[in-house]
């Protein structure tokens, strides 16, 4: 009588291992659950723009414009003001950038930069005039 239940006993062992390191896939895609971190394949707010690393990723977009003749010589970088993320292979920021034009006007602009932490890439995607508030 016990032989006929110790491959059943052992399946719901095995069963009951496989659920404890289980991730749920809501979970595991950053959905549900009432995680904070980004969603994968959806843009998402950077909680903190204030952040060095946020403030210096707005820097190198400018920089890169500039040499790549998508912004003018005369354009300075003020700060990152808002910014969202967006998780593919590596991250997506979609930067909202004050920078001051030669007159010291300011001039806002929307940087987006591609970047994969392993593999050291960093890549300005576009560098575009923010459209003015209405």
């Amino acid at each position: 009588m016990a032989r006929p239940l110790l491959p059943l006993l052992l399946l719901l062992a095995a069963l009951a291992a496989a659920a404890a390191f289980a991730v749920p896939a809501r979970a595991a895609l950053g959905g549900g659950g009432g995680g904070t971190g980004p969603r994968v394949g959806g843009w998402s707010a950077i909680p903190d723009v204030s952040d060095p690393r946020i403030q210096e990723l707005g820097e190198w977009a400018l920089g890169q414009a500039k040499r790549a003749r998508l912004a003018g010589e005369g354009l300075r970088f003020r700060r990152v003001v808002r910014g969202e993320q967006q998780v593919v292979a590596g991250m997506n920021y979609r930067l909202y950038v004050d920078a001051a034009d030669a007159a010291g006007r300011s001039a806002p602009y929307v940087a987006v930069v591609y970047e994969q932490g392993w593999t050291s890439t960093r890549e300005l995607a576009s560098f575009n005039k923010a459209p003015r508030a209405h």
